[in-house]
């Protein structure tokens, strides 16, 4: 049973993570096909799966085309709910699919001003107060999982759920421009960055060389984490 999963780029499309995330943390097996978003081909290279118009996107190994990653995640729980992709505890559950919908609508100025990059840690970067209202509410719903979750692992609630697959590339924005986050979040932050998963995922992404480099800022910059 393995589907086919259609990303974008490594280094610099956090939905693709999301969407690898939500297979190789679950051991769900998928064969990638990587779609020119920044050579210019992804709408020809998506036209045989339309009506998907992004990345990422799947289909199942019936043919089901399914685009919008709540979307794939919602259906894969249906599909595999062993594998535990939602918390089992249901008011956990209802939680984490609160976090990962309003990850999904909202935060427009963290992710505007702050693309996933994962290159390098930016040093001087001055966010808004539109950048830091984000962070705030962020904050608040992360300590908000773990009060229901009573989580005591580096994951919010408890065991690793979709909820963490959504806020990995938060963590990148927020380590990549040096973020103002509380000492817990950075933990967090640590902790997904620093999962093997994303470490491989981002080893693969420094493969693939652009010229010129999207999103990059004049500014000085630190060595992206060890281990992360």
């Amino acid at each position: 049973m393995t589907y086919d999963l259609y990303l974008g780029d490594r280094m610099y499309s956090s939905w693709s993570l999301r969407g690898w995330l939500m297979f190789e943390k679950f051991g769900l097996p998928a064969r990638v096909h990587m779609v020119g978003l920044y050579a210019g081909t992804m709408a020809q290279d998506l036209a045989p799966l339309a009506p998907a118009r992004l990345v990422p996107a799947v289909r199942t190994p019936e043919g089901t085309m399914i685009g919008e990653s709540l979307a794939i995640a919602e259906t894969l729980a249906e599909r595999h709910p062993g594998a535990g992709l939602w918390p089992q505890d249901p008011a956990a559950r209802a939680t984490a699919r609160w976090l990962c919908v309003e990850m999904a609508s909202g935060f427009a100025a963290l992710r505007g001003d702050c693309p996933m990059q994962l290159h390098r840690c930016y040093r001087g970067f001055a966010p808004s107060t539109a950048v830091r209202a984000d962070l705030e509410r962020i904050e608040t719903l992360w300590r908000h999982a773990r009060s229901v979750s009573g989580s005591d692992t580096p994951w919010l609630f408890g065991g690793y759920s979709l909820a963490d697959v959504f806020y990995t590339p938060v963590a990148a924005r927020i380590v990549g421009y040096g973020l103002p986050v509380s000492p817990e979040a950075r933990a967090y932050c640590a902790a997904l960055l620093g999962d093997p998963a994303v470490v491989r995922w981002r080893r693969e992404a420094l493969a693939v060389r652009y010229d010129p480099e999207p999103y990059a800022l004049e500014l000085p910059s630190d060595p992206w984490p060890d281990g992360a």
